[in-house]
C-alpha cells in the first residue's frame, strides 16, 4: 500500500491549520504553501477537496482564508485518507478456490487493523510539540 503525495500534503496543511485553530485569523494559501512546502497551485485543489469533504471551512475576500471545520482532536488520519484516497484497501469479492475464503478473511483483518490505527491518530497529535521543536520570539 502506498499513500499519495496528495495525502501527505493534506496532512501537513491540516496540521498547520490545527496549530492555529481557535485563533481569530484565517490561513492564506500562499502562507500554507510556503510553510508546508506544498506547490500553491496543487494546494488549491487539495483545499477544495478538504472543504467539500467538511474538514475545513473557507471565507472569501480580503479577510478570507481557511480554518478547520472541527477541533483538531476530532479529525483523524482516517478522515483525511478516506476523503483523499477513498477505500485504500478495497478488497475483491472473490473468495473462490480452496484458499479464497481464508485469504479474504486475512485481508479483511489487516484492513480493520489499519483503519483502527488511522483512527487512533488525530490532528491534535500531529501538532503536539516535542522536545526537538524550537520556537523563536
Amino acid at each position: 500500500m502506498k499513500l499519495s503525495v496528495k495525502v501527505d500534503y493534506a496532512c501537513r496543511v491540516l496540521a498547520q491549520l490545527a496549530r492555529h485553530h481557535g485563533e481569530d485569523r484565517l490561513a492564506h494559501i500562499e502562507e500554507l504553501a510556503e510553510i508546508e512546502a506544498v506547490p500553491a497551485n496543487y494546494l488549491v485543489q487539495i483545499l477544495s477537496e478538504l472543504r467539500n469533504g467538511g474538514l475545513i471551512t473557507s471565507r472569501r475576500g480580503k479577510q478570507g482564508g481557511y480554518t478547520l471545520a472541527r477541533d483538531p482532536d476530532k479529525i483523524t488520519l482516517y478522515d483525511i485518507v478516506k476523503l483523499i484516497e477513498g477505500d485504500h484497501l478495497e478488497l475483491g469479492a472473490n473468495a473462490d478456490g480452496q484458499s479464497g475464503r481464508r485469504v479474504q478473511q486475512v485481508w479483511q483483518e489487516i484492513r480493520a487493523a489499519l483503519e483502527a490505527k488511522y483512527k487512533s491518530y488525530t490532528l491534535e497529535m500531529l501538532v503536539q510539540r516535542g522536545p526537538g521543536e524550537m520556537y523563536y520570539i
